[in-house]
């Protein structure tokens, strides 16, 4: 399997993934390309629908020495922890431009793990940030969601000036 990141305004960005049944080889497939193509940005995250698969998959590695990727199926937050903390977020789906978000800086996770058993586990810092932008791909939603409407449209149009 080949895929490519979609590009925004591609309207599977905006549609909600589907949940995730049970994890099958083509499951572990499907992360191992992720994982590949998110080491290659290189990126600290990677959700299923930014490369057209529109299952609640996503892989996150915030580590600085990589190789420590997480397979989520179907995550979602428990807890999310009053201290916000900002970062500059950008998507390979949306080249060349990124914006502050400011997010919960840590975050309790319950998802699916790659033998198809619940987990939770608990993320703070980067990986806070990077998995709640992953579960935010899968919701149908992007970074740029997440800031004023004024600095969102000043954003993409840098972003289509780029891209002419």
């Amino acid at each position: 399997m080949s895929y490519s990141f979609l590009p925004w305004p591609d309207k599977r960005l905006k549609t909600p993934a589907e949940p995730v049944a049970e994890i099958t080889d083509e499951t572990r497939a499907i992360w191992n390309e992720m994982i590949e193509m998110m080491d290659a940005m290189p990126g600290v995250g990677l959700a299923a629908p930014q490369i057209g698969v529109m299952q609640r998959l996503i892989v996150v590695d915030a580590s600085d020495e990589r190789g420590k990727a997480i397979r989520m199926a179907n995550p979602e937050i428990l807890h999310a922890s009053e201290f916000m903390r900002d970062h500059e977020e950008g998507s390979p789906n949306l080249e060349g431009v990124s914006a502050t978000v400011s997010r919960p800086r840590a975050v309790t996770i319950r998802y699916m793990n790659e033998d198809g058993v619940m987990d939770r586990k608990d993320f703070v810092d980067l990986w806070a940030t990077s998995v709640q932008h992953q579960i935010d791909h899968l919701d149908g939603k992007m970074y740029f969601d997440r800031i004023s409407r004024t600095k969102r449209d000043m954003l993409i149009k840098k972003a289509r000036k780029r891209a002419k």
